[in-house]
């Protein structure tokens, strides 16, 4: 079953393995989801869980939003996320059912995508790593530059998908197959081998890993 589960990044810290041997993690905060509506296929031609974390006032919601939490009676929360699952898994859920890192195991392998930091708009050296150019022997005024992007005469024009210089970061980016090294579930707390994309207390989703399923 392959729930989001809305985490907030903590950060990184280390942890001491059983055999002393010290690995990288990084801290997220799995609070409970709550299940605030369950889309059908009859319904909405399609099937998936919509989950809802956060707290947020009332006063910043529109009419629309406040009203499809109060149609569902569900306290309001920030963030609100669907999960595609099958209509047979969708029928063991119920509308304001809780869902917290207990759908988890350390030693677990998971998914984690979130939002990459943005870098603002980048060089080719920085963006896609092309090598800098000899600052000697002729070079002029094009040190870091991406050299020619033309074709020639056939087809004679910029190929498309070129890598050229451009907005860096601010992408959905999805880190696979990262291992759960602990769970605090009195702390709400998951400890991910690695890092993660985003910054810190940046909104991520963990989800059983898809690859080798």
């Amino acid at each position: 079953m392959a729930i989001d589960l809305i985490c907030r990044k903590i950060g990184m810290t280390q942890l001491f393995l059983d055999n002393g041997k010290c690995v990288p993690v990084t801290v997220l905060d799995a609070s409970p989801n709550t299940v605030v509506d369950i889309k059908t296929e009859e319904r909405d031609s399609y099937t998936a869980l919509q989950l809802g974390a956060g707290e947020r006032k009332e006063s910043r919601f529109g009419k629309a939003e406040l009203g499809h939490f109060k149609k569902k009676n569900v306290e309001p929360t920030q963030i609100l996320l669907e999960s595609r699952i099958t209509a047979e898994e969708a029928g063991e859920f119920e509308i304001g059912q809780k869902i917290d890192c207990s759908i988890f195991t350390e030693g677990q392998n998971v998914d984690v995508h979130g939002t990459s930091k943005g870098r603002g708009y980048s060089g080719v050296v920085k963006r896609h790593g092309f090598k800098v150019k000899k600052m000697t022997h002729g070079t002029h005024e094009a040190f870091r530059h991406g050299g020619a992007i033309g074709a020639g005469s056939s087809p004679g024009k910029v190929i498309k998908g070129m890598k050229m210089p451009g907005q860096l970061g601010n992408a959905r980016v999805t880190m696979t197959n990262l291992k759960i090294e602990k769970i605090d579930a009195e702390k709400n707390l998951i400890f991910v081998r690695g890092g993660v994309p985003g910054h810190n207390d940046g909104i991520v989703c963990v989800r059983d890993a898809l690859q080798g399923k």
